[in-house]
């Protein structure tokens, strides 16, 4: 699923992109309920940063009571480890937004915990997330979706450069973390190439990434939905960045990815481009898999008006949304797989269906995918990369009692 906004925040020359990949039985109620609330969170929260900024200036000759000055203090829990001679290169706008993604992460993922229809106890997702203002680009990825970057180098060649890390378990770090928390981390027999994470007594849920919103059998045990916060000013020789859930990296490289973007015949095709020759590629190399969900968002970077265009793999619904449309249920049914131009007044999402080819028939899937996971393509095929694999629901009295 992917959202795109433009003059994000109140501000005209901000744009925000966002791409989640949900996983488990509920993966894409999930990621639907990430996709439509942590825009909103994320720019209250920036606005808040930016409002406590000002109120540290008016007190900083003065005194400061301890109320507000909690205020202005970022929870220790969801602040991964920096690098503080170069934070102190970046501008004052990558450290309030790096505050506001944290929080906005973590508000967004309490919410999921205890939200009353959707069960994210095996399921969750990821989120690639982009804030760009000006030059400045501030990223926060949190699992195995990528954000890459075309640019040119010193010969004027279109090179890729990959911004985000794919924050999977066989990252040391992550798997260091996820071991001190008595989580396990190890690869099946049949696929050694992919490292999963399990719990400490009990062979699932065998999820491959170490960090993601929702998955709470897993929270206590190493598994985290703090972003990775990235940085980067551009320059006139970058021209493009494209958002990609792990469906398209999986077939296919960064050089491969940029590479077919820029020989789009129109900007507004690309990101279908993208997504057509992956599943091509994904036929190709598993045949006897389900192709895995592909969703791209592309915003091109080299003229004063940002273009974004954006596709997936399944039917489309493309619909402007307000904070007083959030809550409303009733969506109508577009079919449309591409998104440009982007919509001047707020936020624009698209949602894509489980449908591999396009071709189902949307309501049919849709009942299809709220029934226990019916259709759910996560957990099907032999020679793909799978997400998960094995869910009973893990309880922790039924495991004690086992034990005795």
């Amino acid at each position: 699923m992917a959202v795109v906004s433009q003059n994000f925040g109140s501000r005209t020359d901000t744009v925000f992109c966002g791409i989640f990949d949900g996983h488990g039985p509920y993966g894409h109620l999930v990621a639907k309920r990430v996709r439509d609330h942590l825009p909103l969170k994320l720019s209250a929260h920036w606005e808040a940063n930016v409002s406590s900024e000002d109120v540290f200036r008016d007190f900083s000759l003065g005194s400061m009571t301890s109320e507000n000055m909690s205020l202005l203090l970022v929870d220790k829990e969801s602040r991964p480890s920096i690098d503080f001679l170069e934070s102190e290169k970046h501008p004052d706008i990558f450290e309030t937004l790096k505050e506001s993604f944290l929080k906005a992460f973590k508000a967004m993922d309490r919410e999921l915990r205890v939200h009353p229809s959707i069960d994210s106890f095996c399921s969750g997702t990821t989120a690639v997330t982009l804030v760009k203002q000006g030059p400045y680009l501030v990223i926060g990825n949190l699992g195995d979706s990528r954000a890459v970057l075309g640019t040119r180098d010193k010969n004027n060649m279109l090179t890729a450069v990959q911004l985000t890390v794919d924050l999977k378990p066989n990252l040391p770090a992550e798997a260091e973390r996820i071991r001190r928390c008595k989580g396990r981390v190890f690869a099946l027999h049949d696929e050694p190439e992919v490292t999963r994470v399990w719990l400490p007594n009990n062979d699932s849920p065998g999820l491959a990434m170490a960090r993601a919103f929702g998955d709470f059998c897993l929270k206590d045990f190493g598994l985290i939905s703090v972003p990775e916060i990235t940085f980067r000013h551009l320059t006139e020789n970058d021209e493009f960045v494209v958002l990609a859930t792990d469906g398209i990296w999986d077939v296919l490289s960064n050089e491969e990815a940029v590479e077919i973007i820029a020989s789009a015949p129109a900007r507004s095709s690309a990101a279908r481009a993208l997504v057509e020759v992956a599943i091509r590629a994904w036929r190709y190399k598993y045949p006897t898999s389900k192709v895995d969900d592909c969703a791209v968002v592309c915003l091109f970077l080299d003229s004063n008006s940002n273009h974004l265009s954006t596709a997936s793999n399944g039917n489309t619904e493309v619909q402007p949304t307000s904070k007083d449309q959030l809550d409303n249920d009733i969506e109508e049914n577009n079919n449309l797989d591409v998104l440009t131009p982007l919509n001047q007044s707020g936020i624009t999402r698209t949602e894509e269906e489980t449908s591999l080819e396009g071709n189902e028939d949307p309501s049919m899937l849709e009942n299809m995918n709220s029934d226990m996971g019916i259709n759910w393509s996560a957990l099907e095929g032999v020679s793909r990369v799978n997400t998960l694999v094995n869910l009973p629901r893990f309880i922790p009295e039924k495991e004690e009692k086992a034990g005795k």
